[in-house]
């Protein structure tokens, strides 16, 4: 990191940077805010898609109970700032642990009971498998349309071996 001549630490430097990234962060959601209520539409159908996928990914990270599912969810979303619903969230739990990807145990929180969700050995080999067909490339001569796609949307190039 190149240290400013104002401070000998750099934390200019580092105030700069937060400065920078508060910025972008209001500059984004008041780009959010100015989409079409079909672009709107199109983004938050095309994250309910990975909506199974994602809440998957986020329990191998740590156990969790559903509303921290929510949470987070909620924390990500940049163009709905509604909280994605429980009868979004506990159907796709229960689902999950149904087949055999999550296994959920009930605790006791004060007078409370949460259910707080793990994943298995089937849960962390689901999430490989398909971390490892999306980055298979296909073959020449076929279409790479879904590789172009991602690419051109989302800046996400392969990283080649």
């Amino acid at each position: 990191m190149r240290e400013d001549s104002n401070s000998p630490d750099g934390s200019n430097l580092r105030d700069n940077s937060l400065e920078n990234i508060e910025t972008d962060k209001k500059t984004f959601k008041e780009e959010i805010k100015n989409l079409s209520r079909t672009d709107k539409k199109m983004i938050r159908g095309f994250m309910r898609g990975f909506g199974k996928i994602i809440i998957l990914w986020l329990i191998s990270k740590n156990r969790q109970h559903g509303y921290e599912i929510m949470t987070q969810l909620h924390n990500a979303a940049s163009v709905d700032t509604k909280m994605p619903s429980a009868s979004m969230i506990y159907p796709v739990l229960h689902g999950l642990e149904r087949k055999g990807l999550i296994k959920g145990t009930w605790e006791h929180h004060g007078k409370r009971k949460v259910k707080y969700y793990e994943i298995t050995s089937e849960g962390k080999e689901s999430l490989e498998r398909i971390k490892n067909l999306i980055s298979k490339r296909q073959d020449p001569g076929e279409t790479n349309l879904y590789q172009e796609f991602m690419e051109d949307m989302f800046s996400l190039k392969k990283v080649k071996n």
